[in-house]
């Protein structure tokens, strides 16, 4: 395998990497991710693909769920702390993660851990040897920290500790190599350090390039809620693509597509020509096709075309019977919106249709009988309700 061949940001150290790499020894290679919410994105999916390489050569990969490190939840690139996760609910957003990272990796080929494993074990001076091998001074030095800081923000403890916990998770798991986002950089270094200060060779490191969300602003996150999702429904991810800003299709076109460097070029080429719908279609319907199939893929662009471009209601559409008359709980039980306060938000903002027609605050009851109810541009789902 040609390292530097795969969309990488950065890599260290890099010829460390290529003399194991040679070696023939079968690598272990790291990849964590906090269950914070259940969705794994396309984001993850750039790291993710960088791993296929590292499993097809027959290394090691360890996909680790921080579902302890989510209790405190990742500082990088927060303004503020996070609300605290109760175990109940990590447990819950960890449940589909396994299916979603199969998607791209072999799950029976993953070593698949969780940093519970070893944290929930730690009595306390065991803690602070751990807390021992990193300084104040690497912490606070972090560009999240520093705003927060020089902006009165508070800062609490428990997250000035998470990127020496997820440094350490490295010297628990043997790690050769870790793989992740460019933010994630800072908490990958103190795995080095960590793992030298423990006596191991320091893994090395490969960044791969933040992907913007749809927002076009921010990198794509659940926390921002600017996210495609790996488990999307077919026509969702289609739709989600289609959204995304056109200053973001040249990066789209390299990091979550699997279209050769030929057929890349030759996109781009089109894309100055003046043409980004179509190209965007192209990006739309193969990350479709790379997470539900081709006939999925052809499915959902038809309704795109259906619902979008001809203003048309989709003959095929999920059918509900549901048990409440109240639209608010209609739309989270359907699925449409994940919870009531997110239901008015959408509502609020003029994004529900009951039977075409725009739902205000100030009618939120169905009436009896069959109806279609949408949800932004994409999203309809028929509802039978039984007074």
């Amino acid at each position: 395998m040609n390292i530097l061949s795969l969309k990488t940001e950065k890599i260290i150290e890099e010829e460390s990497l290529k003399v194991k790499l040679q070696s023939g020894k079968k690598l272990r290679v790291k990849f964590g991710a906090d269950p914070t919410k259940p969705d794994l994105h396309l984001g993850h999916a750039v790291v993710l693909r960088v791993l296929k390489e590292f499993q097809q050569e027959g290394h090691t990969i360890i996909f680790l769920l921080g579902d302890f490190t989510a209790r405190i939840g990742d500082p990088s690139g927060r303004d503020k702390t996070r609300e605290p996760l109760s175990e109940a609910q990590i447990k819950e957003n960890a449940k589909t993660y396994l299916d979603q990272v199969g998607k791209i990796l072999d799950p029976k080929l993953c070593e698949i851990r969780r940093n519970s494993e070893w944290y929930e074990k730690m009595d306390l001076p065991k803690i602070l040897e751990v807390l021992s091998k990193a300084t104040l001074a690497q912490v606070i030095e972090r560009e999240d920290f520093k705003k927060r800081l020089e902006a009165g923000a508070d800062i609490g403890l428990h997250e000035v500790i998470y990127p020496v916990m997820q440094g350490y998770d490295s010297v628990e798991l043997k790690a050769d190599v870790e793989v992740g986002g460019q933010d994630q950089l800072l908490n990958m270094l103190m795995g080095r350090d960590i793992q030298k200060k423990y006596g191991y060779t320091p893994q090395d490191i490969i960044t791969v390039p933040l992907l913007i969300g749809t927002d076009g602003k921010r990198k794509m996150s659940k926390s921002y809620g600017n996210y495609i999702g790996l488990a999307d429904k077919p026509e969702d991810q289609f739709g989600k693509v289609m959204s995304i800003p056109d200053e973001l299709i040249g990066s789209y076109l390299e990091l979550v597509t699997n279209f050769d460097d030929a057929r890349i070029k030759e996109l781009k080429s089109e894309l100055k020509s003046g043409n980004p719908k179509n190209v965007k279609e192209q990006i739309a319907e193969n990350v479709v096709e790379i997470y539900h199939g081709k006939d999925e893929a052809k499915r959902a662009r038809e309704h795109f075309n259906c619902v979008f471009r001809q203003k048309k209601t989709p003959q095929e559409m999920d059918e509900f019977k549901v048990h409440s008359n109240k639209i608010t709980s209609i739309l989270v039980e359907t699925g449409l919106a994940s919870s009531n306060s997110q239901a008015y938000r959408l509502i609020e903002q003029n994004g529900v249709k009951l039977d075409g027609k725009v739902v205000s605050g100030d009618n939120l009851i169905m009436e009896a009988g069959a109806h279609i109810l949408q949800v932004g541009k994409f999203k309809f789902a028929k509802i039978k309700f039984d007074d």
